[in-house]
């Protein structure tokens, strides 16, 4: 596994410097540490691909040892998750493939290369890190090969890659949220016993966002770019990943799954008047997060209003 990545991540880099026109190779000046190098800097590509290697197969050797460890008798098998967890899981997947894929590309165009080949890198890294975890997923012998998984995977990367490939920039962001819930003390070995923990686990605090400005798409429009409306997912109730309903005896309460959809305002950060590379670097880091704001819930027929959420 690990010789196959380093032969994936060689040919990545490999690619970055032959598709450069050869007039753009070699960096013409100093860049500060923020800026972009506008030609291709060798010394900042092989620090980003040492780095995304080592991360790479650094986690993936913590994640056989700690995570894999047990359970494997080294058949491949099939799981059906599509259904659980009212789907959380899989916006999950596609959340963390675009974000992945955003990282990596930015990383690459900031080492010089071209806007296009750093997207298709970014991709490449996305996909592969996401189904090098699903590969792991189906030989662990208690999970297995998840097609949903693999096709969130892939319709995060291709949000991004699209959306870059058509307009050379992000439009429609996937964002996150967290508060804690309550239901992750009633499961706490299933939702989670610490914060950490929940803010992994317990899908009834997280709450997954599509950004856009109208500004972006609107012609002549006076709306400014980073000024956003936010549609949210979310989940209530849900204790177990497939049944739609839990029986809690201690309290004598039945809990029963519910759908939430959410509308709210947003910021988009990449998008806002900053001249300074340093502080437009900093603040753009804050896309990942949608920010705290009054909100819109729609759950079980019902609307609800939230003066805060987040």
């Amino acid at each position: 596994m690990l010789k196959l990545f380093a032969t994936f991540l060689l040919s990545i880099s490999s690619f970055a410097v032959l598709s450069q026109d050869s007039t753009t190779v070699t960096p013409s000046r100093d860049y500060g540490f923020f800026e972009r190098a506008t030609s291709l800097h060798r010394g900042r590509l092989i620090g980003v691909s040492s780095s995304v290697g080592g991360v790479w197969a650094g986690s993936m050797i913590a994640l056989q040892a700690i995570w894999y460890a047990d359970g494997s008798d080294g058949s491949f098998q099939l799981y059906d998750d599509s259904r659980n967890w009212l789907q959380m899981d899989k916006v999950g997947h596609l959340y963390t493939a675009y974000q992945l894929n955003d990282l990596t590309s930015n990383l690459f165009e900031w080492s010089g290369v071209d806007q296009k080949t750093s997207t298709w890198i970014g991709f490449g890294i996305s996909m592969g890190y996401q189904t090098t975890l699903e590969v792991l997923d189906g030989f662990s012998g208690i999970w297995g090969w998840s097609w949903a998984d693999f096709g969130s995977n892939a319709l995060g990367s291709a949000l991004y890659t699209a959306q870059e490939l058509t307009w050379k920039e992000q439009r429609i962001i996937p964002k996150f949220s967290y508060s804690p819930s309550p239901f992750a003390e009633v499961r706490p070995e299933v939702l989670g016993s610490s914060f950490s923990e929940s803010l992994l686990k317990d899908y009834n605090g997280q709450t997954y966002w599509l950004s856009f400005s109208p500004g972006s798409f609107l012609k002549n429009s006076k709306i400014p770019k980073w000024a956003c409306v936010s549609f949210g997912y979310s989940a209530h109730e849900k204790l177990v990943g497939s049944e739609s309903t839990y029986y809690h005896a201690p309290t004598n309460t039945t809990y029963n799954e519910q759908r939430e959809f959410l509308f709210s305002l947003d910021i988009d950060f990449s998008q806002l008047p900053i001249k300074r590379p340093w502080l437009k670097t900093i603040v753009k880091q804050f896309n990942y997060l949608k920010i705290p704001f009054p909100a819109l819930i729609l759950r079980n027929g019902n609307l609800i209003g939230s003066p805060l959420y987040f």
